[in-house]
């Protein structure tokens, strides 16, 4: 398949502003708002919502006009997701795909937005993964540094750019309906780097993945999922959510993708540091958990592709900071210099 590269906007240009997946923009304002307000005094761009960005229940097909709408005007550089949700899947049998591919534009999102990101990368449009606007735009006190940099490169600069390890991160929110929780960063505490396992070659290829609960709802529904030889020699990378599923689950999907004949097909595998926190689940045993899924994840490459190069815990899903990285896009993993490589 060509790859189509959207042409990337400059500061000054508007920007197209979307919930595809959830509409909880208009629910907590606070957060929403700071990010618009930085997309535009940090970054120089001009946010532009669309009608369901701030509605709670909006139909798939409401969403899929926002998007319709945002891809089509020519006078739109980028189109930015405000933050995730779960139900996104449901907007995909209602998107215009003749319309899309006549007028590609980079989209940034995460999560939820693993459908929308699969979707583009199946009609050869890289896409990105990561920079929500309610999440890491409009994250309390400031941006991240790295978030920031992160973005500004995947928004404005085409090219190489190499991903950092954080020595620092941050997996609990503050609750956006009390407005103290803005009022200074989000706690960090003392992390380790990245997690390599068998970093023996360097490899190069185009990425695929998302979220993982996502990517199983994706193939449970039949959509957007290629056969088998479509992933050869590309790089998977994954991570999961503040629902924080079990090792246990983690390892079933895992298992079930092998049984399909995709695990073996990756010439390399990142994995997301897991988020271990949620409003609902705070006591979990933080690094229990985070050690837990890593040995499923490995049990399950045992299996089905025990060569395969692993590099755990990069800053790319649900924790903080955020990495972007490109979805259809190419990586590059070198295990012998431990450097990680994206093409944005």
């Amino acid at each position: 398949m060509q790859l189509i590269n959207p042409p990337k906007p400059r500061p000054g240009d508007r920007v197209a502003i979307v919930s595809p997946a959830s509409g909880v923009a208009g629910l907590f304002p606070q957060p929403h708002e700071l990010g618009l307000k930085r997309l535009e005094h940090d970054f120089g761009l001009v946010p532009v919502e669309y009608p369901a960005t701030r509605k709670m229940g909006s139909t798939p097909r409401e969403r899929a006009a926002d998007l319709h709408a945002a891809f089509a005007d020519p006078d739109i550089k980028a189109v930015i997701a405000t933050i995730g949700g779960d139900d996104q899947i449901t907007v995909l049998p209602h998107l215009d795909e003749d319309l899309i591919k006549a007028n590609p534009k980079p989209f940034f999102g995460h999560s939820d937005n693993t459908n929308l990101l699969t979707w583009l990368a199946n009609r050869g449009i890289t896409g990105f993964y990561g920079g929500s606007v309610m999440v890491q735009f409009g994250r309390p006190g400031a941006m991240h540094p790295a978030t920031a940099d992160s973005l500004r490169a995947a928004l404005f600069t085409p090219g190489e750019y190499r991903l950092t390890e954080s020595t620092a991160y941050g997996d609990q929110d503050g609750a956006w309906d009390d407005p103290r929780t803005f009022d200074a960063e989000p706690v960090l505490e003392p992390g380790g780097g990245w997690i390599w396992h068998q970093p023996h070659s360097t490899v190069k290829g185009r990425s695929w993945g998302g979220n993982l609960e996502i990517l199983s709802w994706l193939m449970m529904a039949g959509r957007e999922i290629n056969a088998p030889e479509h992933y050869d020699g590309m790089v998977l990378f994954f991570e999961t959510s503040e629902e924080m599923p079990s090792a246990t689950e983690v390892y079933r999907i895992l298992r079930n993708i092998g049984e399909r004949g995709l695990l073996g097909r990756f010439a390399a595998v990142l994995v997301g540091r897991a988020k271990a926190w949620s409003f609902t689940d705070q006591d979990t045993g933080r690094a229990a958990y985070t050690t837990a899924q890593r040995e499923a994840v490995l049990k399950a490459f045992a299996q089905y592709a025990p060569g395969t190069m692993i590099v755990f815990d990069v800053d790319l899903g649900h924790t903080d900071p955020q990495l972007v990285i490109p979805v259809g896009g190419t990586v590059e993993v070198d295990g012998p210099a431990r450097t990680i490589t994206v093409t944005y």
